[in-house]
């Protein structure tokens, strides 16, 4: 998962031979995602999806089974965010925050490998147990916001 050699003591001749080449068409997908990813931003953020009549597609897994899974409430998460409400945001889904971050990282590490910047993304840098850290926690919340007892139902959108 991660390199053993840091991206520091690379050299710029290294990184060069290292580079894979970089098209057109996949710098214009890095641009046409990114206005793709902005205009969705703003279409969340204007409108609401907890309102009637939102177009905001449901959630397959809700709506098939009546369970809550780790991701329900991030849409309606990300306008509260969008809107500076961030205790509202927490209060539909605990990881909209993360969720938010790891798509722009996501998205800015593509940018940069694209145009030719020989980049480490974070999930790179980080230590493998995170990501199983990261796994575990997303399956317990999944389970947990689904029990009926009092202080677990606060965890359902």
């Amino acid at each position: 998962m991660g390199s053993l050699v840091p991206v520091e003591s690379l050299r710029s001749d290294d990184a060069a031979e290292q580079a894979a080449p970089v098209s057109r068409w996949m710098r214009a997908g890095v641009v046409a995602c990114g206005c793709a990813l902005a205009a969705a931003a703003v279409h969340v953020a204007v409108n609401d999806p907890s309102a009637e009549g939102a177009r905001f597609l449901p959630c397959v897994f809700h709506r098939t089974t009546g369970l809550w899974c780790p991701g329900c409430g991030i849409t309606r998460g990300a306008h509260a965010l969008f809107r500076g409400d961030v205790p509202a945001a927490l209060g539909y889904n605990l990881f909209t925050p993360l969720a938010l971050v790891g798509i722009a990282l996501a998205w800015g590490v593509w940018a940069m490998r694209s145009f030719g910047r020989q980049v480490r993304s974070p999930i790179e840098r980080m230590p493998d147990s995170w990501g199983r850290v990261l796994l575990i926690a997303v399956i317990v919340y999944g389970v947990l916001r689904n029990v009926p007892l009092a202080p677990l139902t606060a965890l359902a959108p």
